[in-house]
């Protein structure tokens, strides 16, 4: 699926907290996240939306995004950036992560 920057903004502005996974199929880090992102969805339930972003299938997104590496991770809060980071991270610092911005 390709992503209109209008979609995404749309997707990022209407849910309260959401955490974009840009990654690529190629990528070995990539595939090691895969499930932690989905047990930290499942932790969170509603309260998190996740959205993956292939970069080879949406290039032009995520250059407007300065991504230069996978996994790069972006959380938005209430439609404004709050953290981004590249590279792996285990369930325990994506869970703090995120519930530091719950409230």
């Amino acid at each position: 699926m390709v992503l209109i920057m209008a979609n995404f903004n749309e997707l990022i502005n209407k849910n309260r907290l959401v955490l974009i996974d840009f990654s690529a199929a190629w990528c070995g880090p990539c595939q090691t996240l895969a499930p932690i992102l989905k047990e930290v969805k499942d932790h969170f339930g509603e309260q998190l939306s996740v959205l993956k972003v292939d970069v080879d299938r949406n290039q032009a997104l995520s250059k407007s995004f300065s991504i230069q590496g996978v996994p790069t991770m972006i959380l938005y809060k209430d439609g404004a950036q709050v953290w981004r980071q590249s590279g792996l991270l285990t369930k325990t610092q994506m869970l703090a992560i995120i519930n530091q911005h719950l409230n």
